[in-house]
């Protein structure tokens, strides 16, 4: 039993629930309620779609435990208490559930391809290569860790987009109900994926800082190390920004639709949420307080997440 909790805590299983909401929330209150309205048929069933959802995280899963398998040392500084690997699972059990968990996340994703877009497969396989070499490399390069994470993260809204089966009509125009509807799919996608992408961005930056001292041990040349925390901080803080104004814009949207309840529910629990983040970046001052910002960046993941289920009505 302690090594099943163990094996839970090391391939992070909150954030694998984060993925599967987004893609289950997204999957039923955009695409089927878009699908019937236009009354088309998609080439992502339901079995299809658990399928996609199912490789998901489990591409995600081997990600964590390749990044905890090469980051022993600097953990040993910035978390000795949640480590997993050599306290509790060898080493070489985590690399062997890793390639085993990939190598099954690949070939449910060679299978949803051949049945929907070959888009899929082609992206997963990135998404891996992505994860292997951001645990050995880029994680500790300048900003490269922190938006491949984030393009990783809006990922697992945008493949639900390319798996409906509607990518490329190569040789036929595609119904104008379909090309509608896909469309339609398409906004709602771009919208959902550069929330994510962005509030993502400024959590892997705060996390940075949180950090420092076990990353500046082994020589990672991260935001704060190489700029400092004040200008980390800064790119945080613009990045913050930007997303708020864009929550603004479709405040204005919601009110002009009469959406009332979207309207407040995000001003409530998305858009003050991230006003009071802003406000207690610029005065953070230690680990602690860093902690506590990132933990509540992921609450706000959460319920922006949860926002999905409006449009279900509003579709």
């Amino acid at each position: 039993m302690k090594l099943l909790f163990a094996f839970f805590r090391l391939i992070r299983w909150p954030n694998l629930f984060f993925i599967a909401l987004t893609q289950l929330l997204f999957y039923y209150c955009i695409i089927i309620p878009i699908a019937a309205r236009f009354e088309v048929s998609f080439h992502l069933t339901q079995p299809l779609f658990f399928l996609l959802m199912t490789a998901s995280i489990l591409i995600a899963a081997a990600g964590y435990i390749i990044n905890d398998y090469f980051d022993i040392n600097i953990d040993q500084v910035n978390k000795p208490e949640k480590m997993v690997i050599e306290k509790i699972i060898k080493r070489r059990w985590a690399i062997f559930w890793h390639w085993t968990i990939t190598t099954v996340g690949l070939i449910i994703s060679l299978y949803v391809s051949y049945q929907t877009s070959f888009i899929i497969i082609i992206a997963n396989v990135i998404c891996t290569l992505l994860l292997w070499f951001y645990s050995t490399t880029f994680k500790k390069k300048l900003l490269t860790g922190n938006v491949i994470i984030s393009m990783l993260t809006a990922w697992t809204v945008l493949v639900l987009y390319f798996a409906v089966g509607n990518t490329f009509h190569l040789f036929s125009a595609p119904d104008a109900n379909f090309f509608a509807a896909t469309n339609r799919i398409f906004k709602y996608a771009v919208l959902y994926a550069g929330f994510a992408f962005i509030i993502s961005l400024v959590r892997e930056v705060v996390k940075d800082i949180e950090d420092m001292e076990g990353d500046a041990k082994y020589r990672c040349n991260t935001m704060p190390i190489a700029w400092g925390v004040p200008a980390s901080k800064v790119f945080a803080g613009v990045w913050l920004a930007v997303l708020i104004g864009a929550l603004l814009i479709l405040q204005f949207y919601a009110f002009q639709q009469r959406w009332w309840v979207t309207a407040v529910y995000c001003f409530l629990l998305v858009l003050l949420p991230l006003i009071w983040i802003l406000r207690k970046l610029y005065v953070a001052q230690n680990t602690a307080q860093y902690h506590q910002l990132s933990s509540f960046i992921k609450i706000i993941m959460l319920t922006g997440i949860l926002s999905i289920l409006f449009f279900r009505w509003y579709i």
